[in-house]
């Protein structure tokens, strides 16, 4: 589990078509082989580790590569990097699994004063997850949610965010990973099945 919290930023060395490596001096002191890591807010699991260049590879099944950003990915691209949350640490961010849902596009980037306003656009049968002042993991970012309108939602990005995340490097047409807030989605299975399961606790048609 992750908290969308961006750790450090990694730069892509190469991505083939299962492994994808990347440069990341700032956390490479704190891998292992067979730990996971959240590359663009997709869990991955580290199985190389190249100390002279300070680099990890990491397996990229062919799901993740058509459902998340990281097939498109080129080298010397920015990519943010988190590692698992440990029982010690607080949840600073939301409960992110690194488990990406559908990929978004940015559609602009608004500069106002203290902050910047990202505008991106999801598919339409995502609509139901997106809630006002709801969270959401852009790219592993734990963002909050507003201004919600047909498949179209902002975000304030503030200056600290800004600068140590990849979302200075995006530009509108660029697509971001997804993941909505699980809690929602929990709660949707819950209820799509709520009336069956309730009929069988209760012995009641």
């Amino acid at each position: 589990m992750f908290t969308g919290i961006v750790q450090s930023l990694g730069e892509v060395t190469h991505n083939s078509q299962r492994k994808l490596t990347v440069r990341a001096p700032e956390l490479f002191g704190e891998l292992d082989i067979g730990k996971s890591i959240a590359v663009n807010g997709a869990c991955l699991t580290v199985i190389e580790l190249n100390a002279t260049s300070e680099e990890f590879s990491a397996d990229v099944s062919p799901e993740t590569k058509e459902r998340t950003n990281l097939g498109k990915i080129q080298r010397g691209e920015r990519v943010n990097l988190e590692l698992p949350l440990q029982l010690s640490q607080r949840l600073d961010g939301h409960w992110v699994l690194g488990h990406v849902d559908v990929t978004g596009e940015v559609v602009s980037i608004l500069k106002k004063s203290n902050s910047f306003v990202y505008t991106f656009r999801v598919p339409a049968e995502y609509d139901r997850y997106l809630i006002e002042k709801g969270s959401i993991a852009i790219d592993g970012i734990s963002l909050t949610i507003f201004n919600i309108k047909e498949g179209r939602f902002d975000v304030a990005i503030i200056p600290h965010t800004h600068e140590v995340t990849n979302l200075s490097h995006k530009r509108p047409g660029d697509r971001v990973n997804i993941e909505f807030d699980v809690l929602a989605k929990y709660m949707e299975k819950l209820m799509s099945k709520g009336g069956r399961e309730l009929s069988y606790a209760t012995g009641k048609d």
